[in-house]
């Protein structure tokens, strides 16, 4: 394993330097290197490392929440939460509803074996999205009008929403039959992860105020209380609706806002300096998760596809922002904010065919060829039009 993990830093790293040079974003080298490496092109990985790939990315993605929460402004977020509530489902909703009405057009699959395609492929990756939105706060850009704030939010909550849709949608592809009340436990999961983190955070700042404690042990304190709502969320799961990932974003935000300036300065500039190693494990097992050989399967008429969705969520993201301050072109950048995704796709996409649904090989071919389309495709699109579409607050 300790040479996979050398493979990975050394080629990831090299590749993520190359694309900067050429003026793309470095997480487009690290997620092809992480294919070209992976199982299923050279397979040059231990099956130590990969049998615990999905833990390292979620360590990885719980390390850029922490840095998130750290560097949200509550005040911001408060403006900019009802387009932030809008964007958690209203395009994964457009984009389900239309690969429900496009897939059956091009492929030999019911509306309900479309939906459940629809589900998998609405996701936004909050992987990607996440880590350029807390580097724009930090930059300032869009800060005026809370664009980065609001993405980020909306971003954190739309996995939620498409979940659930994935888990009534598969099962009423084995029992014919949706359950309505999956979807209550939405509200239930925002709701009492919100709850939990802030109870949390309080308890944290409590702790850090009454024991004097050196930054490096008090980042240590962050990540295990934030590994410890994970671990929440995975024991209640079959009684409880509850975000762990939400629950660590709140808790951040409350350490910030309860804690001394300097302390916050210190846990964010700690989790920015633990955020350089965790990005290349997560863009890097991202690209290793997706198996090449079932976008030779999926054709033309699932690219044209995949764009017929990306087109009418981009209308869902319109009417989201209908009644914001924002122009046409931050309008623009939240739409390009919209379009990568990886982290659920990889996750789920190949459920379906582990399940022997007939629609399940149609389903992991398409969610590996929207990966390997849209995350580059979207972190380019960010990357070379904020400082063209979005306004620097000094």
């Amino acid at each position: 394993m300790i040479s996979s993990l050398a493979l990975i830093f050394i080629l990831s790293l090299l590749a993520g330097e190359l694309m900067r040079r050429i003026k793309l974003p470095r997480i487009i080298g690290m997620i092809f290197v992480g294919i070209i490496i992976g199982p299923y092109v050279l397979n040059l990985l231990s099956p130590e490392i990969l049998s615990i790939s999905a833990e390292l990315r979620k360590i990885a993605l719980i390390i850029i929440l922490i840095k998130a929460g750290l560097t949200l402004n509550l005040d911001s977020l408060k403006k900019a939460s009802r387009p932030a509530l809008l964007l958690s489902f209203l395009p994964a909703t457009f984009e389900v509803i239309g690969i429900t009405i496009f897939a059956p057009l091009f492929f030999d699959i019911t509306r309900t074996e479309a939906a459940l395609l629809g589900a998998v492929l609405g996701a936004v990756s909050p992987a990607v999205v996440i880590p350029k939105m807390t580097e724009l706060i930090e930059k300032g850009y869009g800060k005026n009008k809370s664009i980065p704030e609001m993405i980020l939010a909306g971003a954190s909550l739309d996995d939620i929403f498409v979940i659930v849709l994935f888990s009534s949608f598969l099962s009423a592809n084995q029992s014919g039959e949706i359950n309505l009340t999956s979807f209550l436990s939405i509200p239930v999961s925002i709701i009492s992860g919100i709850a939990l983190g802030a109870i949390v955070g309080l308890l944290v700042t409590s702790l850090f105020k009454r024991f004097k404690m050196r930054s490096e042990v008090r980042t240590i304190v962050v990540l295990a209380v934030s590994f410890t709502l994970i671990t929440i969320e995975e024991l209640i799961k079959p009684y409880f609706s509850i975000s762990g990932l939400l629950a660590v974003v709140a808790s951040s935000c409350i350490i910030k806002l309860k804690s001394d300036e300097g302390v916050t300065k210190e846990l964010a500039k700690d989790h920015t300096r633990l955020w350089a190693g965790a990005e290349v494990i997560l863009f890097t097992l991202i690209g290793a998760a997706v198996d090449i050989r079932y976008t030779l399967n999926a054709g033309l008429f699932a690219i044209v596809l995949l764009f017929l969705g990306l087109l009418v969520r981009t209308i869902g993201v319109l009417i989201a922002l209908i009644k914001t301050p924002l122009n046409k072109k931050e309008r623009a950048f939240v739409v390009f904010s919209y379009l990568p995704k990886a982290t659920v796709q990889a996750a789920i996409g190949g459920v379906p065919l582990a399940m022997g649904l007939s629609c399940g090989s149609l389903i992991l071919s398409v969610a590996v060829l929207s990966i390997i389309i849209t995350a580059p495709l979207g972190a380019f699109l960010m990357d070379i039009s904020y400082k063209k579409l979005l306004s620097k607050d000094n």
